[in-house]
């Protein structure tokens, strides 16, 4: 039985993306090389074993999830055996994610001397865009003289629009103009057809460094302070969750709470009472 091959066929025609399968062939590679069974003798105890081992480890809950529903994907929907119907999730820490200032975007694009990474940069934050989403980005998906664009077959394989800034409309069009590129050509191309995403990580981890920002920042921090920012001016929950492409609203609820107080308006009770 070739597990990693039945595992991708069935991501496929389940329209799971290919690093969720990627992750999920790597998870149950890991599982079956140190339980040492066949698929069809592992019992759920083989499972508990296997996820208490990594929380012995002090593997993080997001890690053990993610193993977990590797394991349930593989036994649940490439054998069809609904082994694990009584195994729980870990629980995972609620915590904030890192968000810069507006201030501070506006200072780390502008210690980016190279006009082509800083123009990615620009993209990625004014869009809010993945950096795997930046980096597969293609002439034929942006309607600039509208305002828009589409991110295609993007996470959960999904297509959604995403906004085009006013003030970087012509940057973009005269670079794809002069870079002569075609519809079905990345925008931003490299040695492999695009860039890379390390390229992109690289070229924030040096803005970071270029200026002292106090703040651990990597390409998703940009597109948290996107979310964030939306909603400290005026935007709402369902506009913001559009423009993510958050399945839920409840994901997209996390920005109000670090969305600073003052922005969105809000006033503590207090302000309304006469106290002396």
């Amino acid at each position: 039985m070739d597990i990693s091959e039945l595992i991708r066929k069935e991501g496929l025609r389940r329209g799971l993306s290919r690093q969720t399968i990627r992750t999920y062939r790597h998870c149950v590679r890991k599982f079956f090389n140190l339980c040492r069974k066949e698929p069809h003798e592992i019992k759920k105890e083989d499972i508990k074993s296997y996820l208490d081992m990594m929380i012995e480890k002090g593997r993080c809950g997001n890690t053990i999830n993610v193993n977990l529903n590797a394991l349930k994907f593989f036994y649940g929907n490439v054998l069809n055996k609904r082994l694990m119907v009584n195994i729980r999730y870990s629980k995972t820490p609620k915590a904030l994610p890192i968000v810069l200032t507006k201030e501070e975007v506006a200072k780390l694009i502008n210690s980016i001397s190279n006009p082509k990474h800083r123009l990615m940069i620009k993209l990625m934050y004014s869009a809010g865009l993945r950096v795997s989403e930046l980096v597969h980005l293609k002439a034929g998906n942006l309607e600039i003289e509208n305002g828009y664009g589409w991110v295609r077959h993007g996470k959960g394989n999904k297509d959604r629009m995403f906004i085009i800034a006013e003030s970087i409309k012509e940057e973009l069009k005269d670079y794809i103009s002069k870079e002569c590129i075609s519809p079905n050509s990345y925008i931003f191309r490299g040695h492999n057809g695009h860039i890379t995403t390390a390229l992109v990580r690289s070229i924030i981890k040096n803005a970071v460094k270029n200026t002292k920002l106090a703040k651990h920042a990597h390409p998703h921090t940009l597109r948290h302070s996107f979310s964030t920012h939306l909603i400290e001016n005026g935007s709402s929950v369902a506009e913001v969750q559009s423009l993510l492409g958050h399945s839920s609203a409840e994901t997209t609820m996390i920005y109000l709470h670090i969305a600073s107080p003052k922005m969105i308006r809000a006033k503590s009770p207090i302000d309304s009472m006469q106290i002396i």
